[in-house]
């Protein structure tokens, strides 16, 4: 039985919730994944994700250069215990209708991301989903 730690990416980018979309967009790109963590000085803000610039940003004619991260984030963020399995994490994620959830250890510390690509890999190798996330490692 998988734990949400063995399938979790833990490479967790943070940026500050001033930070404009386009360095936002780029830091993504670099990084090669599709979230960040956003934060408001030492507390965490919420969640960036490349579907939240595109929806709430781009779809909108924000401007990118001057409209922040903070302003487009999903501030209400779900996290699981890294020790919880696999399947607890994909259940989570069907009950609230979302693709990422946070993970943290059990002093409730941010230790990781898991999405429902990491999952769709563990979980079901020979899925679509599993061959789409594959190919891009964390996404």
């Amino acid at each position: 039985m998988y734990r949400v730690s063995d399938v979790m990416t833990r490479q967790v980018v943070y940026l500050p919730a001033e930070t404009p979309l386009d360095e936002a967009a780029r830091v993504m790109k670099e990084s090669d994944i599709g979230d960040v963590v956003v934060t408001d000085g030492a507390t965490l803000a919420g969640m960036l994700t490349d579907r939240d610039i595109v929806v709430r940003a781009v779809a909108e004619r924000a401007d990118p250069g001057t409209t922040t991260i903070g302003s487009i984030i999903t501030r209400e963020v779900v996290m699981i215990e890294q020790h919880c399995t696999a399947n607890e994490a994909a259940a989570l994620m069907r009950e609230r209708n979302i693709r990422r959830v946070l993970v943290c250890d059990s002093d409730r510390k941010l230790v990781g991301i898991v999405s429902l690509g990491d999952l769709a890999m563990q979980l079901d190798p020979r899925s679509a989903l599993s061959d789409i996330s594959e190919a891009a490692p964390n996404t």
